[in-house]
């Protein structure tokens, strides 16, 4: 009797992960870097160079963009190296081949991943060097979050030299509201973060509190001092109203729609031109607009921080559910399998899902304390999170997944959660 395919899932969990092939790494890098170097007008410096280290090390960085691969990867050839990227990249077709190739390591994102840790120190045990980005997730709204939970420990049980990326321009290049290319300028300066001796005498959360301040970047904050002009296409405010959801004149939510290089609100009138540096030029002298897009989307956040005090707030909607395939890798740039449909549920007491899957009865819930945030897998109109380990990604019918995340995050903080937002003092750099 024939033994029963592997899954996709079983595939992954069964490989043990080497350090990537020498040539091919670096005869695709250089590809890359012909592509993109010029076209992107990609720039970097370095304080300190990593390929003078002898021995394993690993590189952090600010999470721009999903073209973070080009701006880490390209500057420390011809080193290899064993990035860390999220589980559910790997069931995509177009992505699939080329990171076990490039021997990627797959991690389940905001959740405890047993497979991931032991991979990295497998690398790290042959001398091997490892690329993660400690936020999780690229960058939402042009600034950063904080380091996931346990990215200090993670570093100090290591040990080895740690160095540094700061990626400036790389979101105004690749948004996360729109899934266009706009070529402009991106500067990374390279240095180091830590030695092995300072990682020693150091404790969990001053290393934390480390990578955050060496992370810590605005990108429309830089721009506003560098005013370099991003080719937009004429299409500078495509989708932005998916991020920018609340009138900041009338307070609505889900009111503002962007479209060709305006963004509006569909109730009061409120809105702005977005240039092709950024900038908000507000529609007439009635229109209240924020300096920039991050204060506006920070605007949004102290909104629902000041709702989610009532221990009565809930947020609901429906929604399809999807899940990662078993057998076949996802075609046409999915992200998911519909598998079902029902509602998702946001309160003080955590979040849930109640509807079907597989033709089933399907109800979960997730603990304020095990919902940190959600994690998106390209631009703000969907997210997901895990349950058990299983990958579960929601399609909502409007546009309410910035504000459901703003709020997980803040009952999560109010709550007593242990993944806290930056120090006051924080200041991003420029």
């Amino acid at each position: 009797m024939s033994k029963p395919a592997k899954t996709i899932d079983q595939k992954l969990r069964a490989r043990k992960i080497h350090k990537p092939p020498f040539i091919i790494y670096n005869v695709l890098g250089r590809i890359w870097q012909l592509l993109f170097q010029k076209k992107l007008n990609f720039h970097y410096v370095y304080k300190v160079d990593p390929r003078k280290t002898r021995g394993p090390y690993i590189v952090i960085s600010n999470h721009a963009s999903r073209m973070d691969y080009i701006y880490t990867g390209i500057p420390l050839l011809p080193h290899t190296f064993n990035y860390v990227a999220g589980y559910n990249e790997f069931f995509r077709s177009h992505l699939a081949f080329i990171f076990r190739l490039l021997q990627i390591i797959p991690k389940k994102n905001f959740t405890p991943d047993l497979y991931a840790i032991s991979q990295v120190s497998r690398i790290i045990k042959k001398g091997g060097r490892i690329v993660l980005f400690p936020e999780g997730m690229s960058s939402i709204s042009g600034s950063n979050q904080p380091s996931a939970l346990g990215s200090g420990k993670f570093l100090k049980h290591y040990g080895v030299p740690v160095f540094v990326f700061n990626i400036k321009g790389g979101y105004l290049t690749s948004t996360k509201y729109c899934l266009d290319e706009r070529p402009g300028r991106v500067d990374v300066v390279i240095d180091q973060l830590f030695t092995p001796e300072q990682l020693k005498t150091l404790s969990e959360n001053e290393i934390q509190l480390k990578i955050d301040e060496a992370i810590h970047h605005d990108d429309y904050a830089w721009n506003k001092v560098e005013k370099v002009a991003f080719d937009g296409h004429g299409e500078m405010a495509k989708n932005m109203g998916d991020l920018l959801y609340q009138c900041p004149k009338c307070h609505q939510d889900f009111v503002m729609k962007g479209d060709h290089n305006v963004i509006k609100c569909t109730h009061c009138g409120n809105g702005a031109t977005v240039t092709e540096r950024y900038d908000l030029i507000p529609l007439d002298d009635t229109c209240v607009i924020p300096e920039t897009p991050v204060a506006w989307y920070n605007g949004q956040r102290d909104a629902v921080r000041a709702e989610v005090s009532d221990p009565k707030f809930e947020m609901s909607e429906p929604v399809e559910l999807g899940m990662l395939p078993s057998y076949k890798y996802l075609k046409d740039l999915k992200t998911a399998e519909i598998v079902g449909k029902g509602k998702v549920v946001l309160n003080r007491q955590g979040f849930s899902y109640e509807g079907t899957k597989n033709g089933e009865p399907f109800t979960f819930h997730l603990s304020s304390a095990e919902v940190p945030t959600f994690a998106m897998c390209t631009d703000v109109t969907r997210f997901y999170t895990f349950y058990f380990g299983e990958f579960y990604e929601f399609y909502p019918k409007t546009n309410i997944v910035m504000k459901f995340l703003l709020a997980a995050e803040e009952i999560h903080r109010l709550n007593g959660g242990k993944w806290k937002d930056f120090p006051e003092n924080l200041q991003p750099k420029k």
